[in-house]
């Protein structure tokens, strides 16, 4: 129940060691692990004076000085001590030493699991790709899968290679001569050129100097953190406030059908819960969403084909949701959706994508703004596919597409939506408070449009490497969260213009001072740990829609868990994670919600129902059976209050 932290640790103990060749080729699991430990401390031994160990180790220290000490090798080109780490989550979990002394290096090969002998051939920078060995037991590729964290006053790094394994080094140079070399792979396996400085303003552009060089970046933009619940506590982020566990308390009931595939929040009276027979329609409370006994049932002349519905989109002051299907089950494309009439439980309308008399697909749709779901007189909303971003109308029975070109008058053109000629890769999106539209990519840029164009993105961020699945955008634009397989994105679109004034990269272009981006990870335990499907999905802030008002919290779901950042504490510069890195900085502080099966979706409810004892709204996550919701507060609350 509630959140938890990573067991992960800051200290390795070398009161473990599991040094020896031969068993090190069985299989790392933490069972074994943990058996081999229990048969150990079980095996009986003679007891030993402290006379006895005082001679011992006197005669270790003598041999050490005549043969060089393992702790400080005389070789320390590439040298490294290997240790694993055992026990999960658990109390047991712990690291022990794998090896006393490795080596490890960076070769080029055509495959993960080749021969030594695959890696004397000389490949260009576009022929296979940069692999981490150290020794015989890792050999892994070099990419942000293997979530490396580094940790530059232990002169150590941690990562994932079917196991966790941290790399302590002897020397500080030899740490950072790792950390460089590391990156250097990292970029050329991700865009298939050398790590040069032309290659790097190549791909980023001379704009974002703060993200190829992440020590220059201009950081102003950042320094408006306020103190936040989590802030200031003084000790290491790792380790974090007991009393602060106290605050999640949760509710969790089964859904109806289930087979939950989405999550529907409504700001008003009722949320909603989309399988694949119907809808369940669910009650608000200040606590939290539980069921009042609705569910609306598709009948089958409702459903297209037989895939269920991926997308539910609220309208129409939350009497009316858009349901978007795959025209064919595996693929993120629809050919239309239905309208659904919440009041009657009736779908109402069928519409179709249609452009120019052709059928086209989208892949995603979106409301208008931020909170036009609470408008009863809403009819337009967006959509997205690979290279197209347009407006749909439900007022025209054909769907007609409009464009936002030409918005002076407050009535809209009946023309078609903007389509690009090619290699956009659109792959999601959001909406501001006032309309402006920010845009995830399949290379991982993210695009910022006007809410009165879509022809041209204001401002193109350069992608990490890695595509932005999904998207979101606080009320005010002034910050933006993209999802990644493996970390999120965060970034700050404020700018000064020419005339001293403080604007957002969806009015204009933010010139060649734009801050560098934040990262938001999880450590390489929780990484390893949150199960099969362990890449990041669905990444929120929390919800406000009224001017004025900020966002405090961040969400995203991995495997079972949901992870919850604190939002002031990722903006603070001075926060106690971004010291003693290289490279843009990651945030390592949140919040882990475990939960039994994978998580469909986690987001906060609307800012109304944070009551005065609770830092943010329920939180509510939902997996496939069940739905729960989880109040920061540490108060009890009874079921029945809204």
């Amino acid at each position: 129940m509630g959140a938890s932290h990573s067991r992960e640790g800051l200290e390795l103990s070398d009161d473990s060691d599991y040094d020896d060749e031969e068993e090190s080729t069985k299989t790392e699991s933490e069972e074994q692990y943990e058996d081999a430990t229990d048969d150990h401390s079980s095996t009986r031994t003679p007891p030993v004076s402290s006379k006895t160990l005082d001679e011992v180790d006197s005669k270790l220290k003598e041999l050490k000085l005549k043969y060089g000490s393992a702790e400080t090798p005389s070789n320390l080109k590439n040298a490294v001590k290997l240790y694993l780490h055992v026990g999960g989550n658990t109390p047991k979990a712990k690291w022990i030493t794998s090896q006393k002394l490795a080596y490890y290096e960076f070769v080029k090969t055509l495959k993960i699991d080749g021969d030594d002998e695959d890696d004397d051939y000389e490949l260009s920078s576009r022929e296979g790709f940069w692999v981490l060995k150290v020794g015989k037991k890792i050999r892994a590729k070099v990419s942000t899968d293997m979530q490396l964290k580094m940790f530059g006053d232990q002169r150590r790094v941690d990562f994932v290679d079917k196991g966790v394994w941290a790399l302590k080094f002897f020397a500080d140079e030899e740490y950072r001569s790792f950390i460089s070399e590391f990156q250097d792979c990292l970029f050329e396996n991700v865009y298939g050129m050398e790590a040069t400085e032309a290659n790097k303003v190549k791909i980023y552009g001379k704009e974002f100097i703060g993200w190829l060089r992440p020590e220059e970046s201009d950081d102003a933009m950042w320094e408006d953190a306020d103190s936040g619940m989590w802030k200031g506590s003084g000790k290491s982020p790792m380790t974090p406030v007991r009393d602060s566990q106290d605050l999640l308390e949760e509710f969790e009931e089964a859904a109806t059908g289930g087979g939950i595939q989405s999550l529907a929040l409504g700001a008003l009276d009722n949320s909603f819960l989309v399988n694949d027979s119907g809808v369940q329609v669910v009650k608000n409370f200040s606590h939290g969403i539980h069921g009042k006994g609705v569910y609306v049932k598709f009948d089958e002349k409702d459903k297209r084909g037989s895939s269920t519905p991926k997308k539910a989109l609220l309208m129409r002051g939350e009497t009316n949701m858009m349901l978007m299907s795959p025209f064919k089950e595996g693929t993120p494309r629809s050919t239309g959706l239905h309208q659904l009439d919440i009041e009657t439980g009736k779908i109402v309308t069928e519409w179709k994508f249609e452009k120019d008399g052709t059928d086209i697909t989208m892949k995603d749709i979106t409301n208008d703004t931020k909170g036009s779901q609470l408008d009863p007189s809403e009819s337009t909303f967006l959509g997205l596919d690979d290279n197209r971003l347009c407006q749909w109308d439900m007022r025209d029975k054909k769907g007609i597409v409009q464009t936002l070109a030409n918005t002076s008058s407050p009535v809209l053109h009946w023309t078609q939506g903007h389509q690009f000629s090619r290699g956009t890769n659109f792959q999601c999106f959001a909406t501001t408070g006032d309309g402006s539209i920010v845009v995830g990519s399949l290379d991982g840029k993210i695009r910022l449009y006007s809410k009165t164009s879509m022809r041209q993105a204001k401002t193109a961020f350069p992608g990490l490497g890695s595509p932005i699945t999904h998207v979101d955008v606080t009320y005010d634009g002034k910050w933006i969260l993209g999802t990644t397989d493996t970390y999120l994105i965060l970034i700050c679109s404020l700018f000064t213009d020419k005339d001293g004034k403080t604007k957002t990269g969806f009015t204009g272009r933010m010139g060649n001072k734009i801050p560098a981006p934040r990262l938001l990870k999880l450590t390489p335990v929780d990484a390893h740990m949150a199960g099969a499907n362990n890449k990041f999905h669905g990444g929120h802030f929390s919800w406000v829609t009224e001017s004025g008002k900020q966002e405090r919290h961040l969400v995203a779901a991995v495997g079972k868990f949901s992870v919850i950042w604190n939002f002031q504490q990722v903006k603070d510069s001075a926060h106690r994670c971004y010291q003693n890195q290289q490279g843009l900085k990651s945030c390592y502080c949140y919040k882990i919600v475990p939960k039994d099966e994978s998580v469909v979706e986690s987001r906060f409810m609307h800012d109304k129902y944070a009551v005065s004892d609770s830092p943010e709204a329920p939180l509510v996550v939902a997996t496939p059976m069940k739905v729960t919701s989880i109040s920061m507060s540490g108060k009890k609350r009874g079921l029945g209050t809204s």
